[in-house]
């Protein structure tokens, strides 16, 4: 039975939703899923999150957390149920962040950025930008692994930076399933293919995220609305 207490605000295809919902898993805490509508947005979004009016929101009895990042540290934070997402050391924590933050920053919204843009020459761009993130990563996950001797960013567990990274490897998926090119090969990634690999299998985030096909679904059909709303070229 679901906790009363914990109710998620979220879609079920969006990647900063699933790592709210990993979170919650690591923790092992029950809660509510709300499906958002988003068009039109629901009257619940729009008053728990009236600033930026977007998901996810957690509802921990009667307070909104919003922002996934702010959500995931307010769970590690509250609840000691489980591994801690977030390093104990106050440097070792920084540099999560920082790390979580780049990712989100640069890929995050390159990601989103390719289903979005039409035009081939600057989807190539953002292809590029996901790619140079993922050249970054490979070399801090060596680093890591090789001063930790540890399977995840975040050491024998995952991380904030595994959760932030991890929670777009479907997404990787489905853009290389749209595009005909591979973004995360082991010539270039060989740790980064092998922490996905752990990543995904892991209690945790298996069976949580979709599987790849409905998500190109999802993503043509919303370049057909994005297609439509367009301003005709006449």
């Amino acid at each position: 039975m679901a906790n009363t207490s914990l109710k998620l605000l979220g879609a079920w295809f969006s990647p900063i939703v699933w790592r709210v919902k990993i979170a919650l898993n690591i923790k092992s805490l029950e809660y509510e899923n709300i499906e958002e509508t988003l068009n039109p947005k629901s009257q619940l979004l729009l008053q728990l999150n009236p600033v930026h009016q977007q998901i996810p929101v957690l509802l921990h009895g009667d307070k909104p957390i919003c922002e996934s990042r702010v959500i995931v540290e307010y769970i590690d934070e509250v609840w000691n149920s489980g591994p801690s997402i977030l390093p104990a050391d106050a440097y070792d924590r920084a540099m999560a962040r920082f790390w979580a933050a780049y990712v989100d920053d640069k890929c995050t919204v390159a990601v989103r950025n390719v289903v979005r843009e039409e035009d081939e020459e600057a989807r190539k761009s953002y292809l590029e930008e996901v790619e140079d993130v993922l050249v970054t990563m490979e070399g801090e996950l060596q680093k890591c692994c090789r001063e930790e001797g540890k399977g995840f960013f975040g050491g024998e567990e995952i991380g904030l930076v595994d959760i932030t990274l991890g929670s777009l490897l479907r997404c990787f998926s489905m853009i290389e399933t749209m595009n005909g090119r591979k973004l995360m090969v082991e010539a270039k990634h060989p740790g980064l293919v092998k922490w996905a690999e752990r990543f995904g299998s892991h209690p945790n985030v298996k069976g949580l995220i979709p599987e790849t096909e409905k998500l190109v679904e999802y993503a043509k059909a919303l370049q057909m609305k994005f297609k439509a709303a367009a301003p005709s070229a006449e």
